[in-house]
């Protein structure tokens, strides 16, 4: 009975911060589409220009929603997993991956010239995929994935891909330099629709599919002898998951860039407010991920008028100092 009502408490308070998260969402959202360099009244937005302002704004509001939704249920995807609330994408070397996938299709092989901008989340993955697998099979001991090992090989090897990028980069043309540079740092700016689309269905589909293996995320999360006997596939609900994620931090990356710790701050707030059931964490980290993301986004827009600081810039100097506290949290609980 009392399991009964601590479950149905849970519940209950989920709903409650959902709820509570999609108005804020909705505020922040407000508040970014009519506040920037240039700022649109309330009751003035019937203009031509200011209609243009206004769709540029949607689209770039709809972009930080659907990335920071997307990188915050990846963070929460590893970090149940991994059973450790230090992993999320960017830290183990996941989007440096990705960029570099979308980075040799751009410049090495000029992909995007007959296939187009829509075709750089497939790339993306590709190196998202690429360098989760190398990070798994570098941190494999005797069968098992020890966490500090996965934390220092994610690093190193996020490092090393982020050098080739940058090696890349210096050698591209010197018109596409700043921009993709830019791209790099965090960039939220749209300029193509095709791929805003095809990256809002990649995200939206994964993140649906990841709250369908919430139940096997929950026992999994309890511990690997646990699972088994819940009769949960262990290996291949790893690996269903792991693609899950490396999906949605492709398709991220390919479109805003290498934005990091939003995987890191917002699934651990969450969890605090309303409990570890995946059920529940998954829907409300989507939702206070992309309000997280736009917050940011204004921010960047906003601090240094009339000119703008890279968003994954805002996120990196929140993001990395929390980090050294779980770490160091970490280390003093062990």
């Amino acid at each position: 009975m009392q399991i009964l009502r601590a479950s149905q408490a849970s519940r209950r308070r989920g709903r409650k911060t959902l709820l509570v998260a999609a108005i804020v969402l909705a505020v922040v959202a407000a508040v970014s589409i009519y506040f920037g360099a240039v700022k649109v009244g309330f009751f003035s937005a019937f203009t031509d220009m200011d209609k243009r302002i206004l769709g540029l704004r949607a689209g770039r509001i709809l972009l930080a929603l659907t990335v920071g939704g997307g990188l915050s249920v990846a963070g929460v995807i590893l970090q149940g997993l991994m059973r450790n609330p230090l992993c999320e994408p960017y830290v183990l070397g996941i989007s440096s991956g990705a960029a570099l996938g979308a980075v040799i299709s751009t410049i090495v092989f000029g992909m995007q010239q007959f296939l187009g901008l829509s075709a750089l989340p497939f790339w993306a993955f590709a190196g998202a995929a690429a360098a989760f697998f190398l990070v798994y099979r570098i941190s494999e001991v005797n069968g098992r994935i020890p966490i500090q090992n996965l934390l220092l090989t994610g690093v190193i090897v996020g490092a090393v891909f982020s050098s080739i990028v940058v090696f890349i980069v210096s050698f591209s043309q010197k018109e596409y330099l700043h921009s993709v540079m830019w791209w790099l740092l965090g960039n939220l700016q749209i300029f193509d629709m095709k791929l805003l689309l095809s990256v809002t269905i990649v995200i939206v589909t994964s993140v649906i599919l990841a709250s369908f293996n919430s139940r096997e995320l929950n026992a999994i999360s309890l511990g690997e002898e646990e699972a088994a006997h819940l009769g949960v596939d262990i290996e291949r609900t790893k690996k269903r998951l792991f693609i899950i994620a490396s999906v949605i931090t492709g398709a991220a990356v390919s479109a805003a860039g290498m934005i990091g710790f939003v995987g890191l701050i917002v699934p651990h707030f969450i969890r605090l407010l309303i409990g570890a059931n995946h059920r529940a964490v998954i829907p409300v980290s989507f939702i206070a991920g992309g309000a997280f993301l736009i917050f940011c986004d204004f921010i960047a827009r906003m601090v240094m008028l009339p000119a703008e600081v890279p968003v994954g810039v805002i996120t990196a100097l929140c993001g990395g100092p929390f980090f050294l506290y779980l770490l160091r949290k970490k280390s003093r609980v062990r």
